[in-house]
This record gives C-alpha cells, structure tokens and sequence, in this order.
C-alpha cells in the first residue's frame, strides 16, 4: 500500500529477483542449507544476513565452511545424565572426518569422536529452549546417542551446522564415487520428518503401552523416554513397502489414546497410539510418505544393520 516512487520502480526494474538471486547467491556452496520460510528463525536471519550483509556468496573466496579443512570453537552442551549446559571444544576435521569434544580446552585426549558419515544435525529451539539451539545425532556402539548444544552468537552456530554438511559432503564424494551431488546432498544433514509423542507396544502382546518421545529421520523412527535423552530407547526401520513394510489406522480400547497405528515389519508388528485423531493422521501421512519410496543400496545397508542390532 506504500507509494513507489519513480527512480525506486526503476531501480526494481533494473535489479529483479532474478538479478539479484545471480549475484547475491552466484557461488553458494551446493552442501550449503538454504532455509525455508518453515525453518527456524536463526536459520533464515543468518541467510539473509550471509547474503545481503556480509555478501559470503558474491565471491568463491570464503564461502566454504571448511576453508582449511578444520574447524574449531567452543559450545555449550548439555551434560548427558543433567540438564547444565557447559562450556566444551569441539573439532571438526575434514581429512580424518571426525567431530571431536573435549572437556578442557587444553585437554589431550577428546571425550568423543564422532564419525562424520554417521552424523544428523537438526535446530531445536522450541525442545531446547534455546533459540540456537542444536541437536547432533549420530550412532555410538550400534545405539543413537544425541548430543544438545548452542552458541550466543547465531552466525557462529549456523556456521558449525554448515560446516557439518560442508565435512559430510566432502566425506561422501570420496566414498561415493558414482554418487551425484544431488543424490549426497539428500543424505546431509536435515530436520526430522516428525517428532512427538505416542505410546508404543512391547514385544509381548501383555507389554503395556508405554509413552515414548519419537523422532522420525528419514527411515529411522526413534523414541525416546524424554526428548532430551541423551540415548534412544530404541528404534524402528521404517523400509519400502515392496518389501513387506505396512502401516494402518487401528482403534484401542485398552488404552487412553484410542487412535492407534499398526505398523508391520518383516520381523514383528508395532501398535502405536496417538492422543488425537489429527496426530494420527499426520503420522499415517507421513509414514505412508516414507514407505511408498523403494530403497537405495545404502538404506538396504542400514536395514542389515539394523536387522543385526535387533
């Protein structure tokens, strides 16, 4: 409803989106995140900012998240059997692909190191609390392990998540050799598809429902006791549908959510409850989603391997 003025409507002319995407975003990083209007506040801040205020994608030179291969800094993280959040080193080394924490910053010995290949890392504001907070999971001794960190200054936690996908993309070009970029970038770093509460079945038909903490990654459903635990409960493969994985709408009488689902493995079947028809559905919805995609050679990989911890 403002006025244009003349010189301004010529200026927008001369300078479109078009134009303006060419130079502002004319040598982004093809590991780089770009958010959405659906991700976090921090994630589209610090894009704007990267783009229009320090113009990081107008020239090559520094728009890498890894320009010497390393990188290395302090984060808060989260103790693994408290909730105090204190001060670590983390190092991330492209070459030897690990991300290590240290307890002292002059410390000799790392307190882990984390395979590169194995990571995900997703914003969680709203479950941390934090508005640049950051959950890092990977697998540790066959189990999920998630580590919750942040830092105050928003360009320098965006700067660690880029370089994660940065160290990863690197990673899977050499591993993967026949592997296009589009494909190795599907694999970096994500949001979860879903997270939220349900409750879950045991092994045995006389096990009770138990309510869970779930977060789904792609074909790795999680859950959790509470969602900030620092390990998994358990998990459960979601595969392709071609190779006998099903899921149903079910109603429950024996429990206090009566809006189940039954989801079918080649080994057993899992009944889950939801507390409202609505989060049913968004759950089928996005099962279904997952299911209905055939498997890569990697993803039946992770079905063995799955198979085997089970």
């Amino acid at each position: 409803m403002a006025k244009w003025e003349e010189d301004q409507i010529q200026f927008l002319d001369r300078h479109g989106n078009d134009l303006a995407k060419a130079i502002f975003e004319a040598h982004v990083p093809v590991y780089y995140y770009k958010p959405t209007h659906k991700d976090c506040h921090v994630l589209r801040e610090q894009w704007i900012l990267a783009k229009y205020e320090r113009k990081q994608f107008v020239k090559r030179e520094g728009s890498d998240g890894l320009p010497s291969g390393v990188k290395e800094g302090i984060l808060f993280k989260r103790g693994r059997d408290n909730a105090q959040y204190c001060l670590r080193k983390f190092v991330l080394t492209e070459m030897d692909g690990t991300l290590k924490y240290f307890i002292k910053p002059d410390a000799k010995e790392p307190k882990a190191v984390i395979k590169i290949d194995s990571i995900n890392a997703t914003f969680q504001p709203e479950k941390m609390k934090h508005e640049h907070g950051l959950q890092i999971t990977y697998i540790k001794d066959n189990k999920t392990r998630n580590i919750f960190v942040y830092h105050n200054d928003g360009q320098e936690i965006v700067s660690w998540y880029n370089a994660i996908r940065a160290a990863q993309f690197h990673y899977m070009k050499a591993a993967y050799l026949t592997a296009s970029d589009k494909e190795i970038v599907s694999h970096l770093p994500r949001n979860f598809l879903k997270e939220g509460y349900m409750e879950k079945s045991g092994p045995k038909p006389t096990d009770a429902l138990k309510k869970r903490w779930f977060s789904l990654d792609h074909r790795r459903l999680m859950y959790f006791k509470d969602p900030l635990d620092a390990f998994a409960k358990g998990e459960v493969f979601l595969g392709s549908s071609e190779n006998g994985y099903q899921v149903k709408s079910q109603t429950v009488t024996s429990s206090l959510w009566h809006y189940g689902i039954s989801f079918t493995t080649p080994e057993r079947t899992y009944l889950f409850t939801c507390e409202s028809e609505t989060e049913r559905e968004s759950w089928l919805k996005v099962f279904k989603k997952v299911i209905s995609l055939p498997m890569t050679m990697r993803e039946s990989t992770v079905e063995a391997q799955f198979k085997q911890r089970s």
